[in-house]
């Protein structure tokens, strides 16, 4: 059916994906064994790049599921009041919503340990319960390679990726995860032929080998605009981003630095902040720029969701300034256990936020939904 002219305006970006609920240390410096207060968080990669590109005043809806318990109504709450719609994000009885655990121990060190047995909801994604039509006229289509992972994702990622024919921004996050894949030599064939549909392709150096087989960045950005995108995006660490796109423009750009409290959301930031680029129509280093800046800011941070950054703080970072802290919603927005968590992280604030073994300043409930 052709659009009609009381349809609602297409959304900026839809993410399909990964969800479930990050329980992070509220300590730096110290083993889970030894943890014993941790701040509650939205988690998944899909939905923090829908929060990320809301925070930054784009449109956005992810497609997921969760379990039908209360951590599935709290993933629902959140993800409104981060202003990412949730109407496609349905639950699934026979599973459990996720929970993440990490350690933090900066500047690089944030070991992960996904509880997603016996199945992740998100992997329970169904072709049929898909809207392809708003799939379709989404400005911003953002799928994972986690959603080819298992059935029935796989074949719902496939399936979304074929309606939308390429059309528009249509983006393939490699987000290579090996503890979801049976068999890691499989993956190859499944990242390939969703590469023929992307228009952009995002990942880092270890991404990218699987993907493509191929680890130096820029043969391997070469090889993913060979299997089909318009653009491919290398996360290279330290080292910055490489980004080329087919007509032969090129990007490479160093990180910002900062001092890292958990590197854990930088990635995902570092996507929202590319949708929101790309739909701005910036020319390639700058958008590059800004989603580097937008990325730093997370990883100065504690928390991923939460820690988003919107537009005039990756502005202010842009500019040279130093990464603002993070913004604790008002307190009408808090419960009276996150307003009262609020005050004490306050209390103990220090000056760069980020000592080892020491409670950290708000980054963590308070400005989290709960």
């Amino acid at each position: 059916m052709p659009p009609q002219p009381d349809d609602p305006p297409p959304y900026d970006v839809i993410t399909m994906g990964r969800i479930g609920v990050d329980l992070y240390p509220l300590r730096t410096g110290v083993p889970l064994a030894e943890a014993d207060t941790f701040g509650k968080f939205l988690g998944g990669s899909a939905s923090n790049v829908a929060v990320g590109a809301a925070r930054l005043g784009r449109r956005t809806a992810v497609i997921t599921r969760t379990g039908s318990d209360p951590f599935g109504e709290y993933l629902h709450r959140a993800l409104r009041e981060f202003g990412v719609d949730d109407r496609w994000v349905t639950p699934v009885p026979a599973y459990p919503t996720p929970v993440t655990f990490c350690e933090i121990f900066p500047p690089d060190d944030f070991p992960l340990y996904f509880y997603r047995q016996p199945k992740a909801p998100d992997l329970e994604i169904r072709t049929e319960e898909l809207d392809l039509a708003e799939i379709r006229r989404a400005r911003v289509f953002w799928v994972t390679g986690t959603g080819l992972s298992a059935e029935p994702s796989r074949g719902a990622t496939q399936a979304a990726l074929a309606h939308r024919d390429r059309a528009g921004l249509t983006v393939l996050d490699l987000d290579w995860r090996p503890m979801f894949w049976r068999d890691p030599e499989a993956a190859r064939p499944y990242y390939r032929e969703a590469l023929g549909f992307a228009t952009v392709a995002v990942g880092n150096v270890d991404e990218c080998e699987i993907a493509t087989g191929e680890r130096d960045p820029e043969t391997a950005a070469r090889a993913l605009l060979a299997a089909g995108a318009e653009l491919a995006v290398v996360k290279q660490g330290p080292k910055g981003v490489l980004a080329l796109h087919r007509d032969g423009t090129r990007a490479e750009v160093p990180p910002v630095p900062v001092e890292v409290v958990n590197g854990l959301g930088a990635g995902d930031a570092f996507g929202g902040a590319l949708c929101h680029g790309l739909l701005a129509g910036l020319p390639l280093e700058q958008v590059m720029r800004y989603a580097n800046a937008a990325g730093a800011i997370v990883a100065a941070r504690l928390a991923c969701s939460s820690a988003m950054p919107y537009a005039d703080e990756v502005e202010q970072v842009l500019a040279g300034g130093p990464v603002p802290p993070e913004r604790t919603p008002p307190p009408s927005a808090q419960p009276p256990s996150a307003r009262s968590q609020a005050v004490q992280s306050q209390a103990v604030q220090s000056s760069s936020g980020s000592v080892r073994g020491t409670a950290l300043p708000g980054t963590a409930a308070p400005g989290a939904p709960s």
